[in-house]
């Protein structure tokens, strides 16, 4: 049998290499993809984002922790869907219309893979009726906003207002985050959730999905 501990390391210190290759020997001994799951693979990630929050760890580790936890997965996902394994939650995420970054969305977006949830992410530009019909065709239970720039909080505003609208409020928590983004302004539009990071934007939404 493997060191498992082996795996965890590998996450930690962003060797996709060597994550997945101790992924496939523990498979082909027989080993169950949820034990790798929550017994290496999330607690490595879940330590990634500890030394990120201390500055112990930056922007390219938290990358290439996620990198590596995104390649082991692959390998992992298709054992779980042919079993029908459940997701921790479905997310979809999003820049606002107006916005074409995504560098950070893309983070948030891989460390909530890492931690288990299906993502269906909608790019950047995103206007308020894509996020309304991916909730409803993917019954997602929690909506994750982002935004760069000043200029468009008034369409991530706008953007809550719909879903409002739209009824989904009792069917999926919204959280929100991005540069301009503060803990205040999360409360004034009505969000359910703010992450100032992506380690953070990762424990609101197991915050979220628990409620």
């Amino acid at each position: 049998m493997p060191d498992l501990n082996v795996l965890h390391r590998a996450i930690l210190n962003g060797d996709d290499k060597e994550a997945v290759a101790i992924v496939k020997k523990a498979l082909s001994e027989g080993i169950d993809p949820m034990a790798l799951i929550n017994n290496y693979m999330i607690p490595a990630m879940d330590e990634t984002g500890k030394r990120f929050e201390a500055h112990e760890y930056f922007v390219p580790e938290l990358l290439l922790s996620a990198r590596a936890m995104k390649r082991a997965l692959e390998l992992l996902q298709p054992l779980l869907l042919a079993r029908g394994a459940q997701p921790t939650g479905r997310v979809v995420i999003g820049t606002v219309k107006g916005d074409l970054h995504d560098i950070g969305k893309n983070l948030v977006a891989t460390l909530l893979e890492g931690a288990g949830f299906e993502v269906i992410d909608l790019g950047t530009d995103v206007p308020p009726e894509r996020f309304i019909e991916e909730v409803n065709a993917k019954n997602a239970n929690i909506i994750a906003l982002s935004t760069l720039l000043t200029v468009t909080l008034p369409a991530m505003r706008m953007t809550v207002e719909a879903i409002s609208q739209a009824g989904l409020r009792d069917r999926a928590k919204i959280m929100v985050g991005g540069a301009p983004v503060t803990r205040e302004y999360a409360e004034i539009i009505g969000a359910d959730g703010y992450g100032e990071n992506a380690s953070v934007a990762v424990s609101v939404a197991r915050t979220l999905i628990s409620l």
